[in-house]
């Protein structure tokens, strides 16, 4: 025996004993009804083709896979059509005087759009074809030709946005004057 081994500071495991025991009892028991179980599984799973009508288990099987469609891939079936796709709209001369009569009457382009089954896109740029829209390059020379003044550029006074943290700018007026003078 070692001589360190102090027997005072052992556990009694005699005390564990009985919880165990009654937990070894506890899973036997709990063994017994899941094989008792599976019996009872296996019996009413045998009897289920002939319940249904069917003389064997092979039988019985292939008809479940028939009606469930095991080994098919998910998707559109081969025999079935593709999906149909939309056909771009042709736009004609017809088509264009019937966008330009109906914005001067007064429609917005989405509902010209809608009117005639064509996109918006296209209605706009049937606009711009017949000079409907102002482009941002005649907007200059209109402007000029009105005698107004023409747009030079934006000056920014004040920064778009205040920054969190600004430094005092005193020091750096003080180092600037100092680094100058030397």
């Amino acid at each position: 025996m070692n001589k360190h081994l102090n027997r005072s500071k052992i556990p009694c495991t005699h005390s564990f004993l009985p919880m165990i025991a009654s937990s070894v009892k506890e899973l036997n028991e709990t063994k017994a009804k899941v094989a008792k179980l599976e019996q009872a599984l296996a019996k009413e799973l045998a009897s289920l083709p002939s319940a249904y009508g069917f003389e064997s288990l092979k039988e019985f099987v292939a008809a479940i896979k028939a009606a469930g469609g095991v080994g098919k891939r998910a998707g559109r079936p081969k025999n079935a059509a593709a999906p149909k796709t939309r056909k771009r709209a042709t736009i004609t001369d017809a088509i264009r005087a019937k966008v330009g009569q109906l914005l001067k009457m007064g429609k917005t382009g989405s509902q010209v759009a809608k009117a005639l089954g064509i996109s918006l896109p296209s209605v706009q740029n049937i606009k711009k074809a017949l000079g409907l829209v102002k482009s941002s390059k005649h907007s200059a020379t209109d402007a000029k030709a009105r005698g107004a003044p023409a747009k030079v550029g934006k000056k920014r006074l004040a920064p778009k946005r205040a920054i969190a943290s600004v430094p005092n700018p005193a020091p750096v007026e003080a180092e600037t004057a100092r680094s100058s003078s030397v």
